[in-house]
């Protein structure tokens, strides 16, 4: 039914048609009593009869005039004249985001745009609905730039407890589309919804994710010649990496929509909010780096152009409804420049000093406080923001925050939670209350920096999560020369403030220096932050900036000893043990010989004596030094624990892994090993309680089900082995997790399917380092123990670290009555 202009529908006056839509037609109506402009979605009559379509018309008016947010369409009015139904919202004089997409987009309106949308969506699902066709065709922009979400024509509310003082509250909650219907627009739909199951809140992170990438890009993430097909690859393939289409995008915002793209709903963001606060402080970055680079160089501008015809400014109304239109798929680019920051490296790196100096004598002041009724005896330093707004530079905000808590560790009397520990909160919105609890501190403490140029200002706030008061505030501006003075003068004035006085020892352990360069600084915290990734960009990127930073300062303790680490997980992981491990002795060693008092050198030649040189009684010397000069670091205790445990001293890695589980409670990790080194004892039912508690703790860390695996393959409990070690192969597809499969199928009994498993092993070394004592293992556990020997002897010579495990693992107990067994634990060093 076509309504001309001049008809009148009760209260409202046609003016003209706007728009049409799966779900209705539109019109720009005057409502004659308020004298305002409406717009009007009307049913068509062929489908007023139409129960289905029918009660999505009455769910979409339910759910959208549930809502009152700023992003979201108002809902005037809902009603019936005569065969007519109709609902009433606020007249929008603007355009839809498709159209204006189609002329082209800045960067920062592209993530205002989804910040916008994702505050109207968390207003939504905190009320239960969630809207489930997030597209560029429901998402209005004025002409101001203001957006507005409509169209809640497939909302589905959240499923809630009902309310005896609410009579509509079971009929909300029933309005439930069937699992196996898919209803929503293919290219933005999430894998759960394209399957046609049970969607939640996080199928519009999905939906919103697949709309930022294409408003960066300029193409949907998935793209088919028909919808089944689009279908398929949201199911079957990953997105293409936005930089191919936007080389210059931030990294920031490829690591958000990744996240927000996650096929496994369990990996992507959990709830609307966590992505705005992303997508918010990613914001705020771009905008400080773009107020820099404006006053120190000519002024640059990021801009998002996509290619495609004119469209000229439309009047879209607020009612618009589900358009199933074709997406266009022009080519794009997206330009965004970086800005200068890199420019002022020196200033940069002023962060760090100020940071410790000025925390730390934050924390003597508080300590030495007689006004208190309890005193602080543990803290928690939270990951310091980095308010420069360059993502590049995200390394320096992460290693002041380590240094500052390895330099308040040296204050005695108090309890600083360990970096893997606080880094779980990095980015996230603070609860003081919460982490407090979770952590059990009395304190946190937290920090901005921001740069301009040489001038750095460092704000710190001391808070009581108790009262979430904040204890004691300050702001720094500082100028880079001033950077060894200011570090020596508060640092000693810390010791001087505290009640009772720092030892000479103490005051000097807190107020030292790895380098008197501030370069050389920022360069190794730099190596450290990309090294840690341990991917082989990571690994490549970090060893260039601790060369870079030794070039500088040949005497750099500190650096030689980052370089030994990078190497040593790289012989794990990237390079074949030949190459990397040599390496790793020889900068391990370099700083020793410069700094032996240095128990990051101790911990990192340690770890090369074992795998590389097979020196235990040295390797054990290294390791209670490490200990003896920092007794405060779990990553010491961790890798003590595996050393112990390849050496058959079982009680004694029990107890250093369970320490290091003492100082870093909440690290998955570190929860792993203390369950492995139950294993390696035979206290299999204690291993397993172990791991179990370690899997509540954090159940994506894949070591805990391999050693659960191996627990239960060594209990005869063959079925819930092989699931475990499946489980962790979900996790991190190694060969080391492979080898020990092939191991627990063999054992039982699915000798063919172990078989092959150990040639796809075999396959895959053809192409990449793969640990020979893997394969060795599983050929350990079909009961073939030439080929098993075979193996070890390829292990030996390209010095595999696996090859450490041959004493106490027990997947090689099959090989402990052959004579050869022997004779190879005496050529690794080993005691029989």
């Amino acid at each position: 039914m076509m309504l001309e202009p001049g008809a009148k529908l009760g209260r409202y006056e046609i003016r003209s048609k706007i728009g049409e839509g799966g779900m209705g037609e539109v019109y720009l109506a005057k409502d004659t009593e308020l004298d305002r402009s409406v717009a009007l979605k009307i049913l068509p009559e062929a489908l007023a009869s139409n129960q289905q379509r029918l009660q999505r018309f009455i769910q979409e008016a339910r759910a959208a005039s549930a809502l009152n947010h700023p992003h979201i369409l108002t809902i005037y009015d809902v009603g019936t004249i005569g065969d007519l139904r109709f609902i009433a919202t606020e007249f929008i004089d603007g355009e839809t985001l498709r159209q204006r997409m189609n002329r082209g987009m800045k960067l920062s309106d592209a993530l205002e745009i989804a910040i916008e949308t994702a505050s109207a969506l968390s207003a939504a699902h905190a009320a239960g609905i969630i809207h489930r066709d997030i597209k560029p065709e429901n998402i209005l922009v004025r002409r101001d730039g203001y957006v507005k979400v409509v169209d809640f024509g497939l909302a589905k509310l959240s499923e809630t407890p009902t309310s005896a003082t609410d009579p509509e509250a079971a009929t909300r909650a029933m309005v439930n589309t069937a699992d196996g219907m898919i209803m929503g627009t293919a290219n933005y739909m999430s894998p759960e919804q394209a399957k046609g199951t049970h969607v939640d809140a996080r199928t519009d992170i999905w939906s919103l994710g697949a709309m930022l990438y294409e408003m960066v890009a300029g193409r949907v993430p998935f793209s088919g010649e028909t919808p089944t097909e689009t279908i398929s690859f949201i199911l079957l393939k990953e997105p293409a990496p936005l930089t191919r289409f936007a080389p210059n995008a931030p990294g920031e915002l490829e690591r958000i929509i990744s996240k927000a793209l996650t096929k496994d709903r369990e990996e992507r963001y959990q709830t609307i909010k966590d992505l705005l606060i992303d997508l918010r402080n990613l914001k705020r970055k771009l905008e400080v780096d773009a107020e820099i680079d404006r006053t120190v160089a000519p002024e640059r501008h990021a801009t998002l152009s996509t290619s495609g015809s004119q469209s000229p400014m439309a009047t879209a109304s607020g009612a618009m409804a589900t358009a199933q239109s074709t997406v266009p798929h022009s080519a794009s680019s997206a330009e965004y420049v970086v800005s200068g920051i890199k420019r002022h490296k020196l200033a940069a790196t002023m962060i760090g000093v100020i940071l410790l100096a000025g925390a730390v004598t934050l924390i003597a002041f508080i300590l030495s406080s007689r006004n208190r009724t309890t005193a602080i005896s543990s803290i928690a330093v939270m990951p310091f923001v980095n308010a420069s707004g360059n993502p590049e530079v995200e390394y320096l905000s992460d290693g002041m925050t380590e240094t500052l808590i390895n330099s308040l560790s040296q204050l005695p009397n108090l309890n600083v939670k360990a970096r893997s520990t606080v880094f779980r909160y990095k980015g996230k919105e603070l609860d003081p209350k919460k982490i407090a609890s979770e952590l059990n501190v009395q304190a946190l403490l937290t920090g901005r920096v921001v740069q301009r140029g040489d001038q750095l200002t460092l704000s710190l706030e001391l808070i009581d999560p108790a009262t979430e008061n904040v204890l004691w505030g300050i702001k720094y501006e500082r100028k880079f020369a001033e950077l060894i003075a200011l570090q020596t003068e508060v640092a000693r004035d810390v010791s001087n403030k505290l009640k009772p006085r720092l030892s000479g020892a103490e005051e000097a352990k807190l107020t030292r220096t790895y380098t008197t360069n501030p370069e050389a600084y920022q360069l190794y915290l730099k190596g450290r932050y990309f090294s840690r990734q341990f991917t082989l960009e990571g690994f490549k990127t970090g060893v260039a900036a601790l060369n870079q930073a030794i070039a500088l300062d040949p005497n750099y303790a500190l650096a030689y000893a980052g370089l030994s680490d990078a190497y040593f997980y790289a012989s794990t992981i990237h390079l074949p043990p030949t190459e990397a491990l040599p390496k790793a002795e020889e900068y391990a060693r370099k700083a020793l010989a410069l700094d032996d008092s240095l128990a990051a050198a101790h911990h990192s030649l340690a770890n090369v004596r074992s795998t590389y040189e097979r020196d235990f009684a040295g390797t054990k010397r290294d390791f209670d030094r490490a200990i003896e000069l920092d007794p405060n670091d779990a990553s010491i205790y961790f890798d003590y624990t595996q050393f112990l445990s390849i050496v058959g001293e079982n009680d004694p890695a029990i107890q250093a892994a369970e320490q290091a589980a003492k100082i870093d409670p909440l690290d998955g990790q570190i929860a792993a090993f203390v369950g492995a080194a139950y294993v390696m004892a035979r206290r299999y039912d204690e291993a397993l309680q172990k791991l179990q508690a370690a899997i509540k703790l954090d159940d994506k860390v894949w070591w805990t089900y391999y050693w659960q695996g191996i627990a239960y393959s060594e209990k005869g409990m063959h079925d819930k082995a092989i699931e475990s070690l499946q489980a962790a192969a979900k996790l991190d597809d190694s060969p080391l997790i492979r080898g020990v499969l092939a191991h627990a199928l063999a054992r039982a009994g699915r000798k063919a399917e172990a078989q092959r498993v150990i040639d796809d092993l075999i396959e895959l070394s053809k192409s990449r380092f793969v640990s020979q004592s893997t394969i060795a293992m599983a050929y350990a556990g079909l009961g073939a123990k030439d080929k098993a020997f075979e193996w070890l002897d390829k292990s030996y010579e390209s010095h595999d670290e696996a090859i450490l495990w041959l004493k106490n693992h027990p997947m090689f107990e099959p090989l402990r009555d052959d004579p050869r067994y022997k004779p190879m634990l005496k050529r690794l060093n080993l005691p029989e």
